[in-house]
């Protein structure tokens, strides 16, 4: 086991937040703060510059790793950040510019990979061989995660399952193409669809709470998300094949995903049974930071 403390930093599109992990994985330091992405590119970097510096005083850190969670990914081609939907992040040298500023080695990974790590190592798919990981919050990522290491592929690209396209005459989504996962399956899709169906906007707690109640719009759109859940996610099983599916982000608190979604993913795998457990995560919105800092192990 590496004997340094771990620092993990999650990078997210309203908080930034870092924490210190002993080798036994116990929480020495925790803080969080906004990220101001409003502010520009130049103030999210010196704000993680001056959460760092506070965990380094307060945890007197020497020898030590560093990993960051962006919404995002680094780019194998360019080394730029892409696909960020903390859109000021896009096209900048971002690892080089952190590890300039911190003075020490960085290593960086998509939100949802830090997740699905810090999942597969303390969490609800702990003593699991190959784990696939969502987020369904705002928008819909994925990560993949084989005998706790993270699968990122050739491109950098695994566990991307929100831009699947699962109907091209779909909704267009902001990577421009139609029909993603993300344009049905997240927080920002639900709202999307009921207000081209009402006129009206809502929260997804509005609308879940008009879906318990049966009310036409409500159950209109929830069937649709349910249903988009199972294919998507049937997809996802038929390919991989996991041992289990964890599921976070906000939508990950609606019961009904475990119950009617897993129906629905049932209903359309290429299998006689389903035996993939779907499964809410045990780490809260604490796995993406977790994940991050266990990067350096």
């Amino acid at each position: 086991m590496n004997k340094r403390l771990k620092v993990g930093i999650d990078l997210g599109g309203t908080k930034i937040e870092i924490i210190v992990l002993d080798k036994d994985y116990k929480e020495l330091f925790r803080e969080r703060i906004p990220t101001e992405q409003e502010k520009g590119y130049e103030k999210i970097l010196d704000n993680i510059n001056s959460l760092y510096l506070k965990a380094k005083k307060e945890c007197n850190l020497k020898e030590h790793s560093i990993g960051i969670g962006i919404p995002g990914s680094i780019s194998p081609k360019t080394s730029l950040v892409r696909n960020a939907n903390t859109v000021c992040l896009i096209g900048k040298p971002f690892k080089k510019d952190i590890e300039n500023i911190l003075k020490h080695p960085v290593f960086i990974e998509n939100d949802a990979n830090c997740f699905t790590l810090a999942e597969s190592i303390l969490g609800a798919a702990k003593n699991k061989s190959l784990v696939f990981g969502i987020i369904m919050g705002t928008g819909c990522g994925g990560g993949i995660v084989f005998n706790k290491k993270i699968i990122t592929g050739l491109q950098a690209i695994a566990g991307e399952w929100g831009h699947m396209q699962i109907d091209p005459s779909g909704p267009e989504c902001y990577c421009k193409k139609r029909g993603c996962v993300e344009t049905f399956i997240s927080g920002g899709g639900v709202q999307r669809m009921y207000f081209q169906l009402t006129g009206k906007k809502k929260t997804v707690q509005e609308i879940l709470i008009d879906y318990r109640k049966k009310e036409k719009n409500a159950l209109k759109i929830m069937n649709v998300f349910f249903e988009k859940f199972g294919i998507s996610l049937s997809n996802l099983i038929d390919i991989l094949d996991p041992d289990i599916v964890v599921i976070g982000g906000g939508l990950s608190n609606i019961p009904e995903l475990y119950t009617r979604g897993v129906k629905e993913v049932r209903k359309n795998i290429f299998c006689d049974f389903l035996s993939t457990p779907i499964v809410k995560n045990k780490l809260g919105d604490s796995a993406g930071v977790i994940g991050a800092a266990m990067l350096g192990i």
